[in-house]
C-alpha cells in the first residue's frame, strides 16, 4: 500500500472514495513523514508493544505504528472512514480497528483482552476539541497506560508544560503533572496537515508516573480544589474554595489552613505548585 504520509497519495485515497472532511469530528490528517517519524521515535515503540491509536484517520500514522509495534488496535468514530481503513491497511495482520468513540471504549478491559493487562501505550493526532477529555479519561481510568504520545494543539501543550504564575497555568497543568511527566517532542506547522487547522500544533509525550508524585488522603478531593481553584481565575484561593458548590468547607476552614500554610490571605490559584495543592486538600479533608 503507498504510503499516506505523501500528501499525493493522501488526496488519491480520498478522492477516490469521495471522503468529506467533517467538521464535528475535527479531522485534520497529517501529511508529513518527518514529523510521523517524530511520533514514533518519541513513543519509542518496539515489536513487544501494543499500541491504542486514537482517530486513525484514513489510516497514515496507523501504517506506521503497524510497522514498528508488535500491535495496533485503531478507535474511529467516524463510520465513512473505515472502508477507507480496510483498504489502507489490508497489508497488515498485526492492525484492529474499531468503530467506535474512544470516550466509550472501555481501555481496562482492552488492554486486559489484547495485551493480557500489560502496560500500553496511547498514539494519537487528537481532535482538538476533545483532546482534554481524553487524555483525562484516559488517566482516570484506572487502564494500564504507560505512555500517551499525542498531536495537540500547541496551545493545549504549553498548558500542559506549564508552572505556577504564567497564563497558561491551570487545571490541566496539575491534572497532567499529578499523572506523567510531560515532555515536549515538536511543534508542527498547519501545513503539514489537509485540510489545514487555523492553529499550530505540537507533539507531547506523557509518560505516566509509577506512583503520583505527591501524596494525597482523597485523589477525587484534590481534583475538586483544583478545580474549583482555576473556576474564576481572578478571584482569591479563599473565595473561589468557599464559594464552591462542591466543596463542604467553610471560607472560615479555607482561611485557617491558608494561614497554617504559610500563604497570605489574598494568595490565588495559580500561585500554588502540585505539592501545595496536595498539603491544601489533605488539610481541608481534616477540616471538613
Amino acid at each position: 500500500m503507498a504510503n499516506l504520509g505523501n500528501p499525493r497519495n493522501t488526496v488519491e485515497i480520498i478522492q477516490k472514495h469521495g471522503f468529506i472532511f467533517q467538521k464535528k469530528f475535527g479531522q485534520n490528517f497529517l501529511i508529513d513523514t518527518h514529523v510521523l517519524d517524530k511520533i514514533i521515535q518519541a513513543a519509542g515503540i518496539t515489536k513487544d508493544d501494543f499500541i491504542l491509536e486514537i482517530g486513525p484517520g484514513i489510516g497514515t500514522m496507523t501504517q506506521y505504528l503497524a510497522e514498528a509495534a508488535g500491535k495496533v488496535c485503531a478507535v474511529e468514530i467516524d463510520r465513512n472512514l473505515i472502508p477507507i481503513l480496510e483498504e489502507t491497511l489490508a497489508g497488515y495482520d498485526n492492525v484492529t480497528i474499531i468503530n467506535e468513540d474512544i470516550l466509550k471504549v472501555d481501555v481496562a478491559a482492552l488492554a486486559k483482552k489484547e495485551n493480557g493487562g500489560r502496560p500500553i501505550k496511547v498514539v494519537a493526532n487528537l481532535p482538538y476539541y476533545i483532546t482534554t477529555p481524553i487524555i483525562m479519561g484516559l488517566f482516570e481510568s484506572k487502564a494500564p497506560v504507560e505512555s500517551i504520545t499525542v498531536m495537540v494543539q500547541k496551545e493545549v501543550a504549553e498548558r500542559m508544560k506549564s508552572g505556577p504564575g504564567s497564563k497558561d497555568y491551570g487545571a490541566l497543568s496539575l491534572a497532567v503533572q499529578y499523572y506523567a511527566e510531560a515532555y515536549l517532542v515538536a511543534n508542527v506547522p498547519p501545513n503539514c496537515f489537509m485540510p489545514r487547522p487555523k492553529v499550530g500544533s505540537a507533539v507531547i509525550r506523557l509518560t505516566r508516573h509509577r506512583e503520583p508524585p505527591v501524596e494525597v488522603a482523597d485523589e477525587a478531593l484534590l481534583f475538586q480544589v483544583i478545580r474549583a481553584s482555576f473556576n474564576q481565575r481572578r478571584k482569591t484561593l479563599q473565595n473561589g474554595l468557599g464559594n464552591s458548590a462542591g466543596l463542604s468547607v467553610t471560607k472560615e476552614d479555607v482561611a485557617k489552613v491558608i494561614e497554617d500554610m504559610g500563604l497570605p490571605p489574598t494568595v490565588r490559584g495559580e500561585a500554588l505548585n502540585l505539592k501545595q495543592f496536595a498539603e491544601l486538600a489533605n488539610r481541608l479533608e481534616k477540616a471538613d
